[in-house]
This record gives C-alpha cells, structure tokens and sequence, in this order.
C-alpha cells in the first residue's frame, strides 16, 4: 500500500503559469497523489485547466476564503483541507522533476522532512544553476540554509512526525519560517541531492524589484529577533545557533546586493550569497 502525497498549490492571478506546474504533476512516475489547487483571487482553475484539457480526479479545488489574501493563508487553507500524512509544496509558477514525489516518498519511510535541489530557470524554462546539488545526506537544523541557501518550498513532511502552518504576517521568509516550525519536533530533514524541483525566477527577483530587498531584510532582521527571543523551541539545541549565522550573512548579502546586481546586470542573488557563504564557513573552521 502507498501513502497518498498531498500536494499544496497557492494560485493568485495563476491563470497564465500554472499549466505548467500541473503538467509536473501530471508527469510524477509516483501515481498516488493529491493536487490542492487553493485559488486566492476568485478564479475558477478547474474551468482553467479544463479549458487546456487538463483534468484529472485527483485535483481538489479550494478557496482561500478571500481575493489577495497572500501565499500564506493560501497555503494553509490547503493544508487544513488536507487528509493524508505525506505532505508537499508547489508554487504555480513553479515545477517538480518528474522523480521528485517517488524519491521523497521514499525518504520520508525514515526521516520526518524532505528537502531537494532546485534547478533555478528562467520562464522560458532554461537552466541558470543548481542549488545545492550533491549527495543525498541528513542535514540538522542548524546546518539545512548553509546548504539550501535558496528558496525553501522544495520540502516535503509526515505530518504524523512534523506539522505546522505559515506565519501570514511576515513580509517575506514564509517559506523559511514554516520550516523552522517543523524543525521543532524534527532535529533534521533529509536532503536528496539531485535538482528535483525547478524554481523559476520571475523577471522581479532576476531584477531585484522595487522594494524587494527592503522587504527581505525586514523579515530576516524578524527572524533573527524571534531566535534571539527564543521564539523556535528546536528539536536540536544547536538549531538557532546555526540558522542565525546564517541569516547574518544573508543579510549582508542583500544589503550589497544592489551594488553588485549593478556593476554585473542579471546577477543572481544566489550567485551572490554563495561565496559570502563559502567565506564564513572558512571563517568559523
């Protein structure tokens, strides 16, 4: 018998990107799963994907309840609506690799979170590099970001170990802070070290977008006030220890960001964080 995957898919004025994101699904070589299409704009998606010929029984259509009411509260409307144990995150911009669902089910038999590589495209889908790619591996807590230094929506949990809900009320670093929370009652995740989960780069972030950097350093200058407050009770002791370096080297990484996104137009932030990365963990050594 199978564990069912439960896939969790926000969809804000998604109508022109998220065919493509469905097609990943549609392409998992593991068959048991359910697509969770939370609309948080209104739209009716299943007339959109079956407009495009897209149906299917196992897509689930639900309301956020609200019109913009953010990625969030989208996220965890789908996760209330949720009935399995195994768990997973799409955005609709972005796409799983085919294999992605058969090998973190088969990580999740003996470890309560699973991350990936990602594969960071551009919209028309072309590779720009890899993010942490390597080994297959165990990663605690403290040590996940230094290795999944990118987005963090590539997870995917057993909601009978871990489970959580998004923080609706941080600016950005969503994504990072619903990890922390699973990190609670998990003292590590396992990290499957092929790109199994394309994350797209939208024109705004390739360009750093009005406000952007603002934002982010909001909301990471946040969560290190939440660590240095205790606010994450973690598994592993080490945890905020590990996370909070981290983010200091993030912040400054998007504080010379703009600067270095100038003198080298179409720079990637994370070809910019990497090295600085790379140097503080000589540094710590």
């Amino acid at each position: 018998m199978t564990e069912t995957v439960s896939i969790v898919m926000p969809a804000y004025r998604a109508a022109a990107n998220i065919e493509g994101a469905v097609q990943s699904v549609l392409a998992q070589t593991y068959a048991d799963w359910l697509l969770l299409i939370v609309s948080d704009d209104g739209e009716d998606y299943a007339t959109v994907l079956a407009d495009r010929g897209l149906r299917d029984p196992r897509f689930r259509f639900v309301s956020s309840g609200g019109i913009g009411t953010g990625a969030s509260r989208a996220r965890n409307a789908g996760l209330e609506a949720v009935t399995s144990n195994y768990v997973a995150v799409l955005d609709a911009d972005d796409r799983f690799k085919p294999e992605k669902l058969a090998r973190a089910v088969a990580a999740l038999a003996d470890h309560a979170i699973v991350s990936s590589a990602l594969d960071v495209v551009d919209v028309a889908g072309r590779s720009l590099r890899k993010v942490a790619a390597g080994l297959d591996r165990p990663l605690t807590a403290g040590a996940h970001k230094w290795v999944n230094f990118s987005m963090d929506s590539m997870i995917a949990w057993d909601r009978r170990r871990v489970d959580a809900r998004y923080d609706p009320d941080l600016p950005n670093m969503n994504d990072l802070d619903f990890l922390m929370r699973l990190h609670q009652t998990a003292d590590h995740s396992f990290h499957l070290g092929e790109a199994l989960h394309d994350y797209v780069k939208q024109p705004a972030s390739l360009s750093n977008g009005e406000g952007f950097t603002e934002r982010m350093i909001a909301a990471k200058t946040a969560i290190r006030q939440r660590l240095a407050n205790g606010y994450y009770s973690f598994a592993d002791h080490r945890a905020a220890a590990g996370l909070d370096a981290f983010l200091e080297v993030s912040l400054t990484a998007e504080r010379s960001y703009g600067e270095a996104l100038t003198a080298r137009p179409g720079l990637l932030f994370e070809d910019h964080i990497e090295p600085l990365l790379k140097a503080a963990a000589t540094s710590a050594s």
